[in-house]
């Protein structure tokens, strides 16, 4: 396969650093991908890329104009390499750039024409709930502070619904956001949202059961506030609480779409 010019990896160094950076310095676009808490990791890195991809650019540029330099499409040495020049051509220029290299620019040109959404609807449709006993079983959980109503993420109301033994939710008024997405059929749906550990890769469900409101189209992104209705799923690894509703209100898609 034929070596990339140095020229050219240091535009793709600098194309791609400078793409890294627009997701993660200059806008808020990494959440779409990673958690927040790799940002400065991703920037670093971006930083790095274009750093690399200056210098590799300034050492190309001064080879080229040094007194002396050939271009390896120069006809110098006479007609002596004829033959070689000729085997070149038969094999793709080997000391051009291959194409395929130049494939490194998809995703950049994806990151600024396309921008692709984050993850939502139709993968927790297709998820189970991944809703399992959590470290504060064993101990107890937290009382819930005195606000009305209480605002908590869908992983931490499922867990308190599923593994608080102290029926803390009991009294209170909850307010969840999420999206919607289809529920069972009985007139019920899931509000909905997506985990990540590390990146999108990993991304996790969180569900809950909506009673008593209609279901908005589904990946819409609304804030619900409810009480909790037990059902008898308790205690179960990967079932879904249940909210009975009292207002749902359309909301636009939060900054960071991960919980």
């Amino acid at each position: 396969m034929a070596p990339v010019r140095r020229e050219v990896r240091a535009l793709l160094h600098i194309l791609v650093g400078a793409a890294v950076l627009h997701i993660s310095l200059f806008s808020e676009l990494y959440l779409r991908y990673v958690r927040k808490g790799l940002r400065p990791y991703l920037i670093a890195s971006g930083v790095l890329l274009v750093v690399v991809g200056l210098i590799g650019a300034m050492v190309a540029a001064r080879e080229l104009f040094r007194p002396g330099h050939r271009r390896d499409t120069d006809d110098g040495h006479g007609h002596g390499h004829g033959h070689e020049r000729g085997h070149e051509r038969g094999h793709g220029h080997e000391h051009g750039a291959p194409r395929t290299a130049w494939l490194l620019l998809l995703p950049v040109l994806a990151i600024y024409l396309l921008q692709p959404r984050a993850l939502g609807a139709f993968t927790a449709r297709h998820s189970d709930n991944t809703a399992v006993k959590p470290a504060e079983a064993a101990s107890g959980f937290a009382p819930l502070p005195a606000t009305d109503p209480v605002g908590m993420r869908i992983a931490d109301f499922d867990s308190r619904a599923l593994w608080d033994s102290n029926g803390s939710l009991k009294g209170h008024r909850i307010r969840l956001t999420g999206f919607a997405t289809p529920g069972p059929g009985d007139g019920s749906w899931d509000l909905a949202r997506l985990t990540i550990s590390c990146c999108a890769a990993d991304a996790s469900s969180s569900k809950v059961v909506i009673h008593g409101a209609d279901a908005p189209p589904e990946g819409a992104w609304v804030e619900v506030t409810g009480e909790w209705q037990p059902d008898g799923a308790s205690g179960q690894d990967g079932a879904v609480p249940t909210l009975t509703a009292t207002l749902v209100r359309r909301i636009a898609e939060p900054e960071n779409p991960y919980e």
